[in-house]
């Protein structure tokens, strides 16, 4: 395991039950869940609050936890970014709703958001925002799942050295449940 980081998301609908998501950056970017890293003496539920109104400019109601999901660095033979090699992060995912009609504020440059039925999500998004959503549209709560960082191909299924790492564990034949996180 490389270096361990706390982060938080949240799987935020509206009344329509559309999710938000938002792009970070410019060109070919991935579509992710809101949310940011803990800082130190926060609890998720107060970086939650805070990060995902940062990023968003939307004040939200956390609902429940769907998760505790580990997302890990790519395989050992996969070479190390310019930074460095990715760190592990553990995601406390919330289920989250909007609590106003719009934003208290703009986003800050660079996020640009956008809603999407849990059916129809971009090709394009994060292997964890997939699971995740997955799992809160289901109505799963204290979810414990493995994904890994998307790596090479783009291809959120390829990842991890498993067929499939980046999909819910349904699509890969496994229990709903998935597996059970170990350190």
């Amino acid at each position: 395991m490389s270096t361990l980081t706390w982060a938080v998301a949240a799987v935020v609908t509206d009344a329509a039950g559309r999710v938000l998501l938002c792009r970070q950056g410019r060109g070919e970017r991935r579509y992710a869940l809101p949310g940011g890293r803990l800082r130190p003496a926060e609890s998720p539920v107060q970086a939650a609050l805070r990060d995902i109104r940062a990023e968003t400019g939307w004040e939200i109601e956390l609902v429940d936890l769907v998760g505790v999901y580990h997302l890990s660095g790519p395989p050992a033979d996969t070479p190390a970014g310019r930074a460095g090699p990715l760190p592990d992060v553990l995601v406390h995912v919330f289920r989250a709703r909007a609590a106003e009609v719009g934003p208290s504020a703009g986003p800050p440059p660079g996020c640009r958001l956008s809603w999407h039925a849990p059916s129809e999500l971009p090709d394009e998004v994060t292997p964890l925002t997939r699971a995740a959503v997955v799992d809160a549209v289901a109505g799963r709560s204290g979810v414990l799942r493995e994904t890994t960082w998307a790596t090479g191909s783009g291809d959120p299924a390829s990842h991890g050295g498993r067929a499939g790492a980046g999909r819910p564990p349904e699509q890969r034949g496994e229990a709903a449940t998935g597996p059970s996180l170990r350190p």
